[in-house]
């Protein structure tokens, strides 16, 4: 199947006894037996696994080209349960900028567990290979990155895993599988924040594995029935349902993004408009390789410098929402420094470019003359 046919077909069938065509919410935490260990279908208690939870992990599955989906309670917990593939002394090699929560989870959460992180420009391969020892079990890239727009070339950076037997993970939250494939570029597993662009319609959290090789695909499984992080049957038809319209919504935010960064790439008030769909962008060359569109995230500086033009800015918008999040069909603002990126400490931030003045927009699917309106009284 093509794309546009696999987000609502792929791994998909009527459900058995009915015929529905949309899967049921099983609303059920267990399973009827014949006999003890026997159980009368499939199933045996929703942890393990749910007919709603399987639908949407065999087309998250589907949409990745993987040979297994998980669906977890949300983004984190999908990367939580990867991280418990490893023990003190592995060392996880990974991106200079992520999303707040990610940074936070690495050096705080797991501070203690004897597990080192370098986090490294993956753009800088001799700085990248330079720490790489026996010890390195995983790499961890987010492209384009949360809130800079930063890319990591994944065929490249793949080339390099393979040759040491190193885990390749890639969070593809911002490009969704309709703009960009890791596993078919030769990354090992994908993480998804689900609750952005797959879930589409900013009423879910949730979280998604997809694995492309079966025996590690089965062994996370494990992991995850045994720690129970697991997404509930509401929370699993919610996303299912915002995948079947997940490449007609993501082509609009794409058409959105480009119109809305083109528009501040010319305001006086703009000193820099991070798009990766810009030709000046630094990995504009890389987006055009790997990636079929350039998405909906747009952030940009001021020439003022000033955190309280951006702030003034943010207070200002109407149709534009300020809140946290992305990916949804209404467009968000967002200021990284005060709201998602909180948690990083500052002289972090600003050493990977999070300044106090960055705003980050998350266009939806809009009228498009609506925002770029909205941007323009905002500025005054």
């Amino acid at each position: 199947m093509k794309f546009n046919t696999k987000v609502i077909h792929g791994g998909q069938h009527h459900e058995k006894v009915t015929g529905a065509v949309m899967t049921p919410v099983f609303q059920t935490s267990t399973y009827a037996q014949t006999s003890p260990g026997i159980p009368v279908g499939d199933y045996e208690y929703s942890r393990a696994a749910n007919p709603t939870r399987q639908a949407l992990e065999d087309a998250l599955a589907s949409i990745e080209n993987g040979a297994r989906g998980l669906a977890f309670a949300s983004g984190l917990a999908a990367t939580d349960c990867l991280l418990r593939m490893f023990k003190a002394g592995d060392e996880i090699i990974a991106m200079d900028d992520l999303y707040g929560g990610t940074y936070r989870l690495f050096t705080r959460l797991y501070k203690d567990s004897g597990i080192k992180f370098h986090f490294v420009d993956m753009n800088d391969f001799d700085k990248f290979q330079s720490l790489i020892n026996e010890n390195t079990k995983l790499v961890w890239v987010e492209t384009p990155t949360n809130p800079l727009m930063k890319l990591a070339d994944i065929a490249e950076i793949a080339k390099i895993t393979k040759k040491h037997n190193i885990l390749f993970a890639v969070d593809n939250t911002f490009a969704t599988p309709y703009l960009q494939k890791p596993l078919d570029l030769g990354a090992d597993i994908v993480m998804h924040s689900a609750t952005k662009y797959l879930g589409g319609h900013s009423d879910v959290i949730a979280g998604a594995l997809i694995i492309k090789d079966k025996a590690l695909g089965d062994e996370l499984h494990f992991k995850q029935f045994a720690t129970g992080g697991t997404l509930g049957p509401m929370d699993s038809y919610l996303v299912l349902r915002g995948i079947k319209t997940l490449h007609l919504r993501v082509q609009r935010h794409c058409e959105n993004g480009m119109k809305v960064a083109e528009f501040l790439s010319n305001h006086p008030e703009v000193a820099k408009v991070y798009y990766p769909g810009l030709p000046d962008h630094p990995f504009h060359d890389i987006a055009k390789k790997q990636m079929s569109g350039f998405g909906g995230m747009v952030s940009f500086t001021f020439t003022s410098g000033r955190k309280e033009d951006a702030i003034s800015f943010l207070e200002k918008l109407k149709v534009f929402t300020l809140a946290e999040s992305l990916g949804g069909v209404e467009s968000l603002a967002n200021h990284p420094a005060l709201m998602t990126h909180a948690s990083i400490p500052e002289d972090k931030r600003l050493e990977v470019g999070i300044t106090d003045d960055l705003v980050r927009l998350s266009t939806g699917v809009e009228d498009v003359d609506d925002l770029l309106a909205d941007l323009e009284q905002a500025f005054r």
